[in-house]
């Protein structure tokens, strides 16, 4: 190609020739008259509006929408032109909850919009927004006014905000992140990847949660980014005194939520974007997955196994490979010929199914869904009208859009088949969504978004959202009062409104292991608590050790699932050996013994949006060597955990917060707000226990509501001082609960030098299916003389083991021990 122009000519050719000073004079260059892309910035405030609750500052041209939502939570919106885009979130289900009051000043500086929390001042000169209490402290300020730049290839704006970070900030949040709780120093993009076989600081991962918490000199806030497009995050990485968040599209739009307690920022997060349901309660017992277990006899033959070495299971999972040629909402009736059968037969033996289902619909003429799909124009096109395909496990696939409300109603309706058959529960996966080759859809994908039209960069962060959402509403309808399961791989903030999650494809690392506990703490207060890992790790070989040690984690894990890959070795619990399926199974039983505890845990979420698991920087945040501490977390407040996370490890330095503990294997008690070493012989991990504290225990069963049990065993723990409990029970399957037919009671523990008094008050409609409490006193320091419950004198008893007990009447109200 002796013609050919070089790149350098080429360019020279375009753009004209440079002068000896440096001047370029263009030739003939059709874009010269384009105006150079900057950012700009938010420039004097001219004058504000009011509309009710809503305050509206410009400076001309640009507007901010300061938005009362409740006295703790303040909405900021930026309209670059004065025009804002139309008010509709996924995530947000309540924008107006209303502060008491809330009123607007002025001074020669600023204008101050103040509820009876929190005081927004938005400097005059500049636009500069901050956020401070009422006595001055500033939480959260402006660095540099918000701005904007033109997005020449698609429209709109990127836009950006950057804050002030405080010098002793620490920063938490954002989801699955797999790095260190403290976010500090780091650098996030959000865009819902499919990650097999992650690493540690690897980013993006399977979920978007644009939400974050600062701490600083011991006091929470928090930041809500509502933004669906790609977002980012630096938190003090660039520069040290400076954390920012800004998107590739869409709205600058974020929420202030106010604590000081970081509990309180994650609860006040829920009242906007929604709690977990509460889930059924065999979803919280333990579960078994493999890709894949079949044929029918396989399946069959692992359940029975569970049984003959009672070790409790309430779930066998089937993968892709029940379908017929992993076709969605169809069997492989060469491996289940009679999957109804099969079904039942497992639930007879107290096994629950659950299967998976994915995005991707086979391009076949002969196969119901995609004709019902491709008649009703249900699938996503492209910006030229064509359907969107991709190659994902049954081959070439068309996919449903999500984003539209008729697809959504559609999909709910295809579970009935499936929901006949007698599955349990459904596993929506693939739906960052994931496209193999490719990894997901081109950008310029349509879809509905609920009326709000967008290409994929808008709905990508949400379509595993969406698919999890109409899969949950559809099996509401289809089981009509029963709760139903579901788990989703990729999620969106909101998603807890419909689904747990877990962390992906993980590998069977010592790595992953640690990995896997800062994800699910991060998870927990980034508003997905019901969460877990793929027990064991999803790929790579496991020894006996760190499955076992994985295990009991898996324990203190929301979401307890064993999962693995194919061509990876067997990972049931008996598969490594007689010693580690010995410990396997004794954790397993406690899994169970603590379900009423567990449950409660959930029952706190779902209701005061209470985060399940609980970081050390959460529970004790004023102490700044807290903010640094990873390896002990709480489930719920009464229960401390430190799994073990080396190979050979004999002890570990264990944290303790304030108050007195008791280790759960042997109650020897602890003092807290100090750091202690534990051991950890392999069949042991340091679990600890709160003194005050009331321990609901179920006797072991094979899988849930096995047998009915006469009495309930209450652990009690003493300590000197006044503590609250709770116990939470309903019918464990139903929505009943949403008619105050419950059982939620409340122990107050008092505890002195010679006495200990309990007092139970019960709040709603539900009867428990037991008779008796048997009440074991763990830690008593004075000799017992006398019980009495409601007046009436009690005795001890002794069990079979000689472990001394009180057996009193479930509905006593007053239990004074002296």
């Amino acid at each position: 190609m002796g013609d050919s122009i070089k790149k350098e000519e080429f360019a020279s050719e375009l753009l004209g020739d440079e002068t000896s000073d440096g001047t370029v004079h263009h030739v003939n260059n059709p874009v010269l008259d384009l105006p150079t892309i900057e950012k700009k910035y938010l420039a004097r405030v001219r004058s504000y509006s009011k509309d009710r609750n809503t305050f509206y500052f410009t400076d001309g041209v640009a507007k901010v929408e300061i938005r009362i939502v409740s006295d703790e939570i303040i909405r900021v919106r930026l309209a670059p032109q004065g025009s804002f885009l139309d008010d509709f979130s996924y995530a947000v289900i309540d924008t107006d909850q209303h502060a008491v009051s809330f009123s607007v000043d002025e001074d020669e500086t600023s204008f101050y919009v103040k509820t009876n929390k929190v005081i927004c001042a938005i400097r005059k000169a500049d636009f500069l927004v901050s956020f401070q209490d009422l006595s001055g402290k500033v939480f959260s300020a402006d660095d540099k006014p918000m701005h904007w730049e033109e997005n020449p290839d698609f429209g709109g704006y990127y836009v950006y905000c950057s804050k002030k970070a405080h010098e002793d900030e620490a920063f938490f949040g954002l989801g699955d992140k797999a790095t260190n709780l403290n976010l500090r120093g780091k650098r996030f993009k959000n865009w819902n990847s499919d990650t097999y076989g992650y690493a540690f600081n690897q980013d993006p991962l399977y979920k978007t949660i644009p939400f974050y918490i600062g701490v600083t000199g011991g006091e929470a806030y928090g930041i809500f980014f509502d933004n669906t497009f790609r977002t980012f995050f630096d938190f003090a990485s660039e520069n040290k005194q400076r954390t920012s968040f800004w998107s590739e599209g869409g709205e600058m739009q974020y929420y202030y939520i106010h604590g000081p307690n970081m509990m309180d920022v994650v609860k006040r997060y829920h009242s906007i974007t929604g709690t977990h349901f509460m889930p059924p309660l065999w979803g919280i017992g333990y579960h078994q997955c493999r890709w894949s277990y079949y044929p029918e006899q396989n399946v069959r033959e692992v359940t029975a196994e569970f049984r003959k070495r009672e070790i409790p299971c309430d779930a066998i999972y089937l993968d892709i490979d029940y379908m017929d040629g992993y076709r969605c909402f169809t069997w492989n009736k060469q491996y289940f010929p009679d999957p109804k059968k099969m079904i039942s037969d497992l639930a007879a033996n107290g096994f629950k199914t659950v299967v998976m289902i994915d995005p991707g619909i086979k391009v076949d003429e002969n196969y119901w869904v995609f004709k019902e799909g491709q008649e009703n124009r249900y699938f996503c096109r492209r910006g030229d009208d064509y359907f969107m395909e991709g190659f994902v496990w049954p081959g070439r696939c068309q996919f449903p859009d999500f984003t539209n409300p008729s697809v959504r109603e559609w999909w709910g309706t295809l579970y009935k088949g499936l929901v006949d058959d007698g599955v349990a529960g459904f596993w929506n996966d693939m739906n960052e969504p994931a496209v193999f080759g490719r990894g997901t859809f081109p950008d310029d994908v349509r879809h509905n978004y609920d009326g709000y039209r967008g290409s994929h960069r808008k709905a990508h962060n949400v379509y595993g959202m969406q698919m999890v959402r109409s899969t949950y509403d559809g099996l509401k309808k289809l089981y009509k009062n029963k709760r139903p399961f579901t788990i989703t791989r990729a999620a969106y903030a909101g998603t807890q409104r419909y689904s747990s999650v877990w962390t992906g494809d993980n590998i069977a690392t010592w790595e992953h292991l640690r990995i896997g506990l800062l994800q699910l703490q991060r998870l927990s207060v980034s508003g997905l608590s019901f969460c877990g890992t793929d027990i064991g790790g999803f790929t790579g070989e496991p020894d006996g050790e760190l499955f076992t040690r994985w295990m009991q984690f898996g324990v203190f894990s929301p979401f307890m699932r064993v999962h693995s890959a194919g061509d990876t070795r067997d990972r049931e619990p008996w598969s490594f050996g007689p010693e580690w399926e010995a410990i396997c199974k004794k954790f397993i039983e406690m899994r169970y013994k603590l379900l009423p505890y567990i449950y409660t845990v959930f029952w706190q979420q779902h209701r005061y949006g209470e985060p399940i698991l609980r970081p050390i920087s959460l529970v004790e945040q004023h102490i700044p060597k807290n903010l640094i501490r990873e390896e002990e977390f709480c489930f719920g407040d009464k229960i401390l955990v430190s799994p073990v996370l080396n190979p050979g490890q004999k002890n570990k330095v264990v944290y303790l917060p304030e108050g007195d503990w008791y280790y759960y294997f042997n109650l020897q008690p602890y003092a807290g707000s100090q750091e202690h070493t534990i051991d950890t012989p392999l069949d042991e991990m340091p679990i600890f226990v709160k003194g005050g504290s009331v321990i609901p225990e179920y006797p072991v069963m094979q899988y849930t509501f096995e047998h009915k049990i006469d009495a309930l065993k209450l652990n009690v723990y003493y300590s000197k001082g006044k503590f609250d409990s709770y116990i939470y029970a309903d019918h464990g399957d139903t929505f009943a609960y949403e008619q105050s037919v419950y059982a939620e009671k409340h122990f107050l523990v008092e505890g002195t030098d010679n006495s200990l008094v309990i007092l139970q008050q019960v709040e709603g409609l539900y009867n428990e299916r037991f008779d008796d409490y048997k009440i074991y006193l763990v830690g008593i320091p004075f000799e017992i003389k006398t019980i009495k419950a409601d007046g009436v004198e009690v005795s001890l008893s002794k069990d079979e083991l000689g472990n001394e007990y009180v057996l009193i009447e479930k509905d006593f109200r007053n239990l004074i021990i002296a």
